[in-house]
Order: C-alpha cells, then structure tokens, then sequence
C-alpha cells in the first residue's frame, strides 16, 4: 500500500477523493449514457445539462440572482481574462490595486487599452501586505483587484468600497468562504484551485456590464458573445466543467459558511505553529494573512535539507515557495483535510526538537 500523500501545491491543486473518483467513472461511461465523458457532444442534451446546472450552481452558491448575473466557464486561464477585461470595459481609465505578480500582470496587458492608475501598491515590501489606503479617483471605468496572492499569502478580509465597478480576480480563493459576491461587477477564477482540473475558467458577470461595450471586440473575447451563446460560443472543454460540476454540488451541499470556517480552522491552526516556532518566521503581515496559502521561511537557512527530509518521508509534497518570495508556501484549499496541516505542524515541532537537542539527522 503507498504511502499517503498530503498535497500543499499551489495549483492544480488537491480536489475532494470522491469527485476523482466519479469524474473517473465518466471517462469511461457517462450516467449510463455508454458513453464517455469525453467523447460526447458538447450539442448533446447530456452536456448541456450538465453545463446548465453548473452555471446555476455558481450563481446559486454566490448567492446572485439570474435575472442580474451571468455565470460563464470559458477557456484561456485567468491570463486570458487580463485581457478580456480591459478589452471590453476600459476606455479611458482603469484602477488596479497591485498585490502581487497577478495584479501587476493584468496592469500590463490593460495598458493596451486605456490609462491604467495604480490605486494602491504593496511592491515596496515585497508584496508582504495588503494596502489600505487609495488614491481617490473618482472617473473610472471600474477598479481592478486580486482578492488572494497565491504567491505572497495575503488576502483581502473585506472588499472595500470604492463607489466603482469592482472587478475581481479570484483564482485563488474562489468559493473559499461566505463573503458578499453583489459587491462585484465581474469575478474571474481559473479553476484549477478550488474548482476543478484546469482547462476552463469560471466568469460571473454583471448583465448591466455588456452595455457598457462600446469598441468592436472579436467573437472569442466578446463577453456579449459568450453570454449570448450560453458559454458554447466554441467547444467548451467538456471534461473540466464535468468535473467543476460535481464540486460545485460538493460546495453547495457544505456551504460557503462551513467552508470558511474549516479553512480558518486550517490557517490557524499552520500560523499558531509559525508564531512559536523558533526555526520559523511567517512572510506575510499578521493582519493580510492568506487563510489559502501560507507562506514562511526559515529563520535559518541551513536547516533546509533537514526539514524537507522531514516533510518528504510524512508525504508531504508541494510546500516550496515560489522563486521571487523563496522558502516554503503551504496551500490549504477546500479539499485539503485538516489532518494534513496536522502532519506538517507535527514536522515543524520535529525540525524545532532535533535543532533544540543538536541530533543529527
């Protein structure tokens, strides 16, 4: 029998056993239909059911009405909605609120359309916080923000009100906790982190925002395109949203409340660890702190190899830090137990006992 993995990565990232084990079924016979999930039509009745309920499920689990919003699964990534935004709705000038490598990369690719104002940035402390005060611009065509830097580990605890359209990027948080989703005019999430497997990327737009389009945009980066053809303008990737499906039914029986709960419960539980370890010392600021993904170093660096030594024999897989923060980022998204945060809090106590009692390993 194999070992037992506890999986920290940052995306694609860990989904619930059973939808592996139903979204595993499919491949080989959909619902009884005898045929697999990838290979049915994306005209067929099947798929749009399937597609139909998910789109609703979204709204659902938001909590927004129908008649006002429109869920969409497209295709590109959030990379894609960088663009896509500021394609349809900037004109003459656009807010964004740099956080992060995420938040400066849809500023650039929006600078192709219009003047892009920096209303607020953390970059002078490397990304370690969420800024809280704005410049006050009042003629805008929306605001722009990132809720959760998987990067830096820091998040927005509330949205603030910027009297603008409030345009959000969630890749890394979505559905992670019950927050009011009507303060957004349009949210974005690749879906590779608490969604589904990556190949589509979740929309939820505004109706009110399409008339707003006033420049000729192509059919493919259209969002009156994509609405106006329910999210099958072109062959929608069938198997990711089948999949994203099955969670979201998994999301909406649970709740966003219990879900915000479990995963502060799980954050808590790895930064109480950080704070009283003398071999460890948290990235971000205590108050911006990301309840997803936990970021940390070493308080000294020569003990690197001993700790992932560590790590690797509990199965602990995925906890490195990406490049430009360096250390370790622990990603807890909704699937991630809480006795997987367990064993990696029990690897840091075992790293801080071996340094305190000058074993050798």
């Amino acid at each position: 029998m194999s070992k037992k993995l506890h999986n920290f990565n940052a995306g694609p990232s860990i989904l619930p056993k059973n939808i592996f084990e139903k979204a595993s079924k499919s491949i080989l016979n959909l619902n009884g239909s005898g045929l697999s999930i990838l290979e049915i039509s994306h005209r067929s009745n099947e798929f749009k059911d399937i597609l139909s309920e998910a789109r609703e499920l979204v709204l659902n689990i938001a909590k927004l009405d129908s008649n006002e919003y429109s869920s969409l699964f497209l295709q590109g990534g959030a990379s894609t909605q960088f663009l896509m935004v500021a394609y349809n709705f900037l004109y003459n000038n656009a807010g964004y609120i740099n956080t992060g490598s995420w938040s400066a990369k849809a500023m650039k690719e929006a600078k192709l359309f219009g003047n892009v104002v920096e209303l607020a940035s953390s970059k002078d402390k490397n990304y370690n916080y969420i800024p809280k005060d704005y410049n006050n611009i009042s003629d805008l065509d929306y605001v722009h923000l990132t809720t959760n830097n998987t990067i830096y580990g820091t998040q927005f605890k509330y949205i603030p009100n910027f009297n603008q359209s409030i345009i959000a990027d969630m890749s890394s948080d979505i559905f992670s906790r019950d927050i009011d989703y009507s303060v957004f005019d349009l949210f974005y999430a690749g879906a590779q982190k608490n969604l589904g497997p990556a190949g589509t990327t979740l929309v939820v737009i505004k109706k009110e925002m399409i008339e707003r389009i006033q420049r000729e945009v192509p059919s493919m980066l259209n969002y009156k395109v994509h609405i106006e053809k329910e999210s099958s303008f072109n062959t929608p990737p069938v198997f990711s949203i089948y999949a994203c499906l099955l969670n979201l039914r998994e999301i909406k029986s649970k709740g966003l409340e219990k879900i915000g709960l479990e995963n502060k419960t799980k954050a808590e539980l790895l930064y109480d660890e950080i704070d009283n370890n003398s071999c460890f010392a948290g990235f971000a600021e205590n108050e911006d702190r990301s309840y997803m993904n936990v970021t940390f170093n070493l308080t000294d660096d020569n003990n690197s190899e001993m700790f992932e030594k560590i790590c690797k024999e509990k199965g602990i897989i995925g906890v490195n830090g990406h490049r430009s923060v360096g250390g370790y980022r622990a990603s807890l998204f909704n699937a991630l137990k809480l006795d997987s945060v367990k064993v990696l809090k029990d690897s840091m106590k075992e790293l801080e006992s071996l340094i305190n009692n000058k074993w050798k390993y």
